[in-house]
């Protein structure tokens, strides 16, 4: 079971700590439509192209949840001169879809933690 309300950045940690090809890039694009009428975001990969340390990267960058600065320093995001104006400034929540098919209480859960 794992944690969907502001998950931490320990993910990203890991996958940095090992051999990262920085794809930081993208927190500038999500960044660039926040507050404004074009609001959504759809990233799609192929199979085995990344998803998930996308989604890995964009939780430790916004979630309220961790400190995060340390982490990015050098990665791409952080000569972004908006880099200070969302980081770790949000609630998120992260649903992996892999783990509702897995365990079907997984989605019994999630109603608990986000509607308690």
């Amino acid at each position: 079971m794992g944690m969907y309300v502001n998950p931490g950045n320990e993910d990203f940690a890991g996958i940095v700590a090992d051999s990262y090809v920085d794809k930081t890039g993208l927190i500038s694009l999500v960044n660039s439509v926040i507050g404004t009428p074009r609001k959504l975001v759809a990233v799609t990969r192929p199979r085995r192209f990344g998803k998930t340390f996308a989604v890995k990267s964009l939780v430790a960058y916004y979630s309220c949840g961790c400190d995060s600065r340390r982490l990015f320093e050098g990665l791409e995001i952080s000569q972004d001169p908006r880099f200070n104006d969302h980081l770790n400034a949000y609630n998120v929540v992260r649903l992996d879809m892999t783990e509702f098919r897995e365990a079907p209480d997984v989605a019994v859960e999630v109603r608990r933690v986000m509607f308690s």
